[in-house]
This record gives C-alpha cells, sequence and structure tokens, in this order.
C-alpha cells in the first residue's frame, strides 16, 4: 500500500513513517511548511526550518522520498483568519482542531491521493477501525489513543467518515516513552526532540502579541463581581420542560458594569479568554481573580475571585444544529432522544460523565457535576467507552 506520512519534523510522525516502512509500505514523506511569519514566535525559534531539516534527515535515514508543500497561504486563510475573527467575536477557538479538519484531512489528504496514495498517516496518540453494518456498509471508528497522557483524539473530533477511511494513526497503540525508544534505537535525529508547544500552525507564540497583528489594544475597564451578587440566586425556577430547563443551565449570564466594582484596565477583551486568571495585573485578593464573562461591545471583562467562583460553573452546555457534527452519522441523534455519555471541551480535560439532549434547533450537553469556565467557540467531544462519537462547537 502506498502511504503518504505528514512528516512534521517531530518524533511522533518519525516513528509513525518507519512503522509503515517496517509493514512493508511503500512510504512518502510530505513535509507542510505552514506558516512564514517569525515576527511572532518566541525567541530563538523559527519552527518550520528547524523541524524541515529534522524531518529531511528523518527520510533520508528511512530512505524514503521526501517533498515539502507550502501550505502558508491556505493556512492563513482556512486557520488564521477564522481565529483572528473569532476572538474578535469574544469567543475562544480551537486552531488545531481546525487545522485537522481543514488542512490536513482535507487539502494535505487530496494532495496526498493526487500522488497515488492509497492512504495519509499521521502521528497523532489516536486509533481507527472498522466494523461493517447489517447492510455490509463499512463503518469507521475513532478511539482514543492507547496513552492516555498524550490521547489526541480530542484534536480529530471534527473528522468524517470519509476522511477516517483514509487515515491511519501507527503510534496510537503506543505510549510516549514507546515511541521515544524506537526512535532510540534507530538513531533518527527527533529521538530526544522536545514536544512542539503552541499553536499547530505557528509553534510556540505569545498569544496576545500574535493576535495583536490584526487586533488592535483597546483599553477597557476590569469590573469585579462578587459572590452575594443576586445574579447567583440560590432560586431555581421552574421548567415546563427539559429543553427549558437546559436552555437555563447553559445560559450566559449578561453582566453589566453596575452588577459589580471597577478594579483595573486592560488592553482589550478580545485578548483574554473565559477561566483566565493570569496577565489581569490584579491585587489585593485572596485568591486569583478569574474571567467569567467578557462584553465585547463596551470592551468590559467580568473577574470572580476564586476557583469556585458561582459564576465560573455551569451544568451544561449548547451547541446549535448548524454546528453539530456525528463522526458516526449512524448514531446521530433525532428530536427528543437522549443519550449517556463521557464528555470534554479541553484537550486536557478528564471526560467526564454526562448526557446529551438533542431538540429541534440545538443539542444540549448536561453533566453530572458542575464545569468550570466553559467558553464560546470551543469544541465539545463526547465519547462512549474510547471511542469519540460526535463534537460540536460551544454556542
Amino acid at each position: 500500500m502506498k502511504i503518504v506520512v505528514g512528516l512534521s519534523g517531530g518524533v511522533d510522525s518519525s516513528v509513525t513513517a518507519y512503522l509503515l516502512q517496517q509493514q512493508g509500505h511503500e512510504v512518502v514523506a510530505l513535509f507542510m511548511r505552514n506558516w512564514n511569519d517569525a515576527s511572532v514566535t518566541l525567541e530563538d525559534e523559527c519552527p518550520w526550518i528547524e523541524d524541515s531539516n529534522d524531518a529531511l534527515m528523518v527520510a533520508q535515514k528511512l530512505g524514503i522520498p521526501f517533498q515539502v508543500i507550502d501550505m502558508s497561504e491556505l493556512y492563513k486563510e482556512r486557520i488564521v483568519d477564522y481565529m483572528f475573527a473569532e476572538y474578535e467575536k469574544g469567543r475562544t477557538p480551537n486552531p488545531d482542531v481546525l487545522c485537522n479538519r481543514e488542512v490536513k484531512f482535507d487539502v494535505f489528504m487530496k494532495t496526498a491521493m493526487s500522488l497515488g496514495a492509497d492512504k495519509v498517516a499521521t502521528g497523532h496518540y489516536a486509533r481507527v477501525n472498522s466494523t461493517f453494518d447489517e447492510n455490509g456498509k463499512e463503518i469507521f471508528h475513532l478511539l482514543a489513543g492507547k496513552d492516555n497522557n498524550k490521547d489526541q483524539s480530542y484534536f480529530l473530533c471534527q473528522l468524517s467518515q470519509d476522511q477516517l477511511s483514509k487515515a491511519l494513526f501507527p503510534i496510537g497503540e503506543l505510549t510516549k516513552p514507546q515511541v521515544r525508544e524506537i526512535a532510540k534505537e534507530i538513531g533518527l535525529v527527533t529521538a530526544d526532540k522536545k514536544d512542539s508547544q503552541g499553536l499547530c500552525f505557528i509553534g510556540k507564540v505569545s498569544l496576545p502579541q500574535f493576535l495583536q497583528q490584526q487586533l488592535k489594544p483597546n483599553e477597557g475597564e476590569i469590573v469585579e463581581i462578587f459572590k452575594d451578587s443576586p445574579l447567583f440566586s440560590e432560586e431555581k425556577p421552574e421548567f415546563a420542560s427539559k429543553e427549558e430547563e437546559l436552555e437555563f443551565l447553559s445560559r450566559k449570564i449578561n453582566y453589566k458594569k453596575s452588577d459589580g466594582k471597577v478594579i483595573g484596565k486592560h488592553q482589550g477583551a478580545q485578548f483574554f479568554t473565559i477561566g483566565q486568571s493570569r496577565g489581569l495585573g490584579i491585587g489585593g485578593h485572596k485568591e486569583s481573580c478569574f474571567i467569567i464573562s467578557r462584553e465585547m461591545e463596551n470592551n468590559i471583562i467580568f473577574v470572580g475571585e476564586g476557583s469556585h467562583f458561582p459564576g465560573l460553573h455551569k451544568k451544561a452546555l449548547k451547541i446549535d444544529n448548524s454546528e453539530l457534527h456525528w463522526v458516526r452519522e449512524d448514531m446521530k441523534l433525532q428530536n427528543g432522544e437522549s443519550m449517556e455519555v463521557m464528555a470534554r471541551f479541553r484537550y486536557r480535560q478528564s471526560l467526564q460523565k454526562a448526557t446529551l439532549y438533542q431538540f429541534k434547533n440545538a443539542l444540549y450537553i448536561e453533566f453530572d457535576e458542575l464545569q468550570s469556565a466553559i467558553a464560546e467557540g470551543q469544541f465539545a467531544s463526547w465519547y462512549i467507552d474510547d471511542e469519540l462519537i460526535g463534537s460540536g462547537v460551544i454556542a
């Protein structure tokens, strides 16, 4: 089988290429040049040049063809511009999820197929397998990686059945230490290379500095809301339906300046996110202050003191049907149906017990426990056992 490997210059994709070669496949390496603006990367980092050199050395060591493809314009259009637009709206995007859906498993995959590839492989810690339904149709399953510390299935949560049918994740059965050990044994230059950090397309960056390329600083006020605010009244209204209750539990509280006290200034609400406590320059509190809301129209950031502040927590989240994606289309809920799942809305978050409720216009996720810092624009994903079956953008 001819397999194109997205060789990134890291240890994971290097070992991916080696394992496929050992299995007897014809392996071709493609390096994606995704960004070429070094002005916002942190000191001494020019990631793509170093990474492409490392990828070339790995390909030479393995004796496989190597090619660089420039996808920087596509990245700017589909990922970078999207990020700027989302932050400007006061939402919290996840560029890595978009990168996989829009670039690696779309344009990159199409490029690989045009070269005669049967499959595309990446160094993700995830697994894919398939079964056949009663009609003989092949169903592809996106499974969590065996290494719980490195599982990256969340980043693949927007992939379709068609994309999964052409995808391979050879290191999904391994742990990170095992991957590094293989790389050392065969003498790969990437064996001890640190994992890449930061945004998928640009490397390690200062996010505010990156955003300031397009979004201008704009001084605004920081308003503290207090725990005894009537906004957090314990009285729960009576609901006519489950949908009405879930709408209430997932609602965004619309704070006003008059609800609290001005305690500082900031340089632009678009540079911050829900749940953030660093970089606010707030003193005089026993505990850290956390961002609980951003009011973009008047450029106000609302904060509350302490990680247990009531305004920081919700029991449910909402996903509009237009933003809903089922990896397992055969398990899609119909109006009025529900399903018990495990769910998360951040990459490093441990899976949480929850129930999905599908209604005419939206799907709701109700968690068994209160959840901290649910932000609009994040991707929520849900699992049954170790299979990721769906995801969506939080409204």
